[in-house]
């Protein structure tokens, strides 16, 4: 588990690029140097939300790249690099956004992104013992399984879908807003309830089996699994109630989401007595089901409605991140799958 922050700090880095760049699209020649922000003033409208959002979305990677570098000789050294790789990449992200017409670049970002990736390095100096010595107990309950931290890095990714509160509840896989591909079926409270329902139950099964396959035998246990899905609940309604409001925490629970996730947590339940090759077979089957039910259901009249008013907030790069993570989601857990079928 010592390797996890070498591989989730690639990860992240990945998240911030493509948050940083989003969405993609209108690039042009503006005429202006990529250095030009450097020693323009200060932007003359800028707000707290913004300055703490982006110390804060550089302080995991501060913490990350510290925790990845702890072997360089001295702590103080991994620190400072970790700050610096830091500001490098805000300052190249700032650069590069020089071509988008959407997007800004401003020395405030990269003076708030450069504080948040040193407090992250602080905190990993703070923390550093205390964490390796929690990542290495941790490590004792997972499956002696070669690059098991992969595994974890994906049901971390999982976890980070839940916070769009547009998409079906577990429903990943959605590549039709990538395409511009039209809804298959029709709108109809039927038809909706009952695809919703079949998202929600292949996908419960899915990553309950995909997460009982990460622990070692003697950990197992269904309380540990229940902790697991209240956990996600809880991150779905959080993220709910913070983007939202309060009055929407509960939206999610839909009749065909509660059916869904009753009848999956008892067929789980089930599935759990079966062999590993077998809840590794049923994981890929019911990921590949959830898959192609999210990709063919109607558009759920709720969702627009929630990405209007969630598009005209703090949010819009946000929610790109997590819609394309929760897109690409099941096509990087099946290849994992085959990770599970080994043992050290």
């Amino acid at each position: 588990m010592t390797r996890l922050p070498r591989t989730l700090t690639p990860v992240y880095t990945a998240l911030i690029v493509y948050a940083s760049l989003h969405p993609f699209s209108g690039w042009r020649d503006t005429a202006i140097s990529p250095l030009a922000f450097l020693t323009t003033d200060w932007p003359q409208y800028w707000t707290a939300f913004d300055m703490v959002a982006n110390v804060l979305a550089y302080l995991p990677l501060g913490l990350l790249l510290t925790l990845a570098l702890q072997r360089a000789p001295g702590q103080w050294l991994a620190a400072v690099m970790a700050t610096l790789l830091g500001g490098l990449l805000s300052f190249c992200v700032e650069a590069i956004q020089t071509w988008l017409p959407s997007r800004v670049p401003s020395n405030l970002d990269l003076a708030c992104n450069m504080l948040g990736t040193a407090l992250g390095a602080l905190l990993a100096l703070a923390l550093g013992r205390w964490l390796t010595g929690t990542l290495t107990r941790l490590q004792r309950r997972l499956a002696p399984t070669p690059h098991i931290e992969v595994a974890v890095v994906l049901v971390g990714l999982w976890l980070f879908t839940l916070l769009s509160p547009e998409t079906f509840l577990f429903g990943a896989g959605d590549l039709r807003h990538l395409f511009d591909i039209p809804p298959a079926v029709a709108y109809a409270p039927s038809s909706f309830f009952a695809l919703e329902a079949g998202i929600v139950f292949c996908n419960t099964i899915a990553i309950g089996l995909i997460v009982r396959s990460l622990l070692a035998p003697q950990q197992a246990s269904l309380a540990l699994l229940g902790s697991f899905f209240i956990a996600a609940l809880a991150v779905r309604t959080g993220a709910a109630m913070i983007l939202l409001g309060p009055q929407q925490a509960f939206d999610w629970l839909t009749p065909g989401a509660g059916l869904g996730f009753s009848v999956g947590v008892l067929l789980l339940s089930l599935c759990l007595l079966l062999p590993p090759a077998g809840r590794v077979a049923i994981a890929g089957m019911m990921l590949m089901a959830g898959t192609v039910l999210v990709n063919i259901a109607p558009a759920n009249p709720y969702s627009v409605v929630v990405l209007n008013v969630w598009k005209q907030g703090h949010f819009l790069n946000f929610n790109g991140l997590t819609r394309l993570t929760a897109s690409l989601w099941p096509f990087l857990a099946l290849p994992c799958l085959s990770l599970f079928g080994r043992r050290r």
